[in-house]
């Protein structure tokens, strides 16, 4: 069993294998940037308490739902705190897993609450954007169906992916590995490598979704009105519509079904 006051040094042997820092689509970047490195001192703290891991995916959904809830106020304060609680939610997605592997305790559980975490974060902060577009909870209207809409868009990437696994699943079919992604046609490979360069995809995710937010919040400040919110809600629009496209031709043209 390990021991419950661990060295930093033996965390990171322990909790950040190359199976993890070196996944190709499961590590985002700002966790190899500097989470990681921050979430390590997070997990030594924890241990020595009776919390789960589960029981850290708790706070990060919940810190991931209390930022959308924050976004929709239309005030400058109001989107910097939503920016702070999606860094706190990174924080606790990177502490949660690092727990299960140094007490030995993964489960599917965990692996279900954290898909529930980031599914609804990212579609919620979207719709709260539509909110924040059109002056907060007291003045639901068109943005706000604008970003319900662009909500939905987005749980329908998430959908695409993960039913890829639920469509092998069925078919007896064994898992992906986590870069078993090749396109078949050499016109989709090329596009796929296009956005791997241009990475529009990634202002429908939480982090980079929040950090925009501040930047048009701050516009909005500067401007008097909700212009800057309004904007960066109609941009994402269309980058959610060819995101789904795009993904669903993505699948239905690689090696991934199969």
């Amino acid at each position: 069993m390990h021991s419950l006051k661990p060295s930093i040094a033996d965390l990171r042997r322990t909790c950040h294998p190359d199976s993890v820092l070196g996944r190709a689509s499961g590590e985002h970047w700002a966790g190899r940037l500097y989470m990681r490195n921050l979430s390590l001192y997070l997990t030594r703290a924890l241990l020595p308490t009776p919390i789960t891991p589960n029981g850290v995916t708790w706070l990060m959904i919940g810190s991931g739902l209390l930022a959308a809830g924050f976004l929709g106020l239309p005030y400058l304060w109001a989107a910097v705190l939503a920016f702070v609680l999606i860094q706190l939610q990174l924080l606790f997605d990177c502490s949660d897993g690092e727990i299960a592997r140094w007490r030995g305790t993964s489960s599917p559980a965990g692996v279900y609450l954290d898909r529930i975490g980031h599914f609804s974060t990212d579609a919620a902060l979207v719709a709260a954007l539509g909110v924040r577009a059109d002056g907060g909870y007291s003045s639901i209207g068109g943005w706000t169906t604008l970003g319900l809409a662009t909500a939905l868009l987005v749980l329908m990437i998430k959908s695409e992916t993960e039913l890829v696994h639920v469509a092998r699943a069925h078919a007896g079919r064994a898992l992906l590995a986590d870069d078993e992604t090749v396109m078949r046609k050499r016109g989709l490979r090329n596009l796929r490598q296009l956005v791997n360069y241009v990475p529009f995809h990634r202002l429908l995710l939480a982090i980079e979704l929040s950090l925009l937010a501040v930047a048009a919040a701050v516009a909005d400040a500067v401007l008097g009105s909700l212009t800057g919110t309004r904007i960066l809600l109609v941009v994402l629009v269309p980058i959610a519509v060819i995101v789904v496209i795009g993904h669903l031709v993505s699948v239905l043209t690689s090696r991934r079904l199969r």
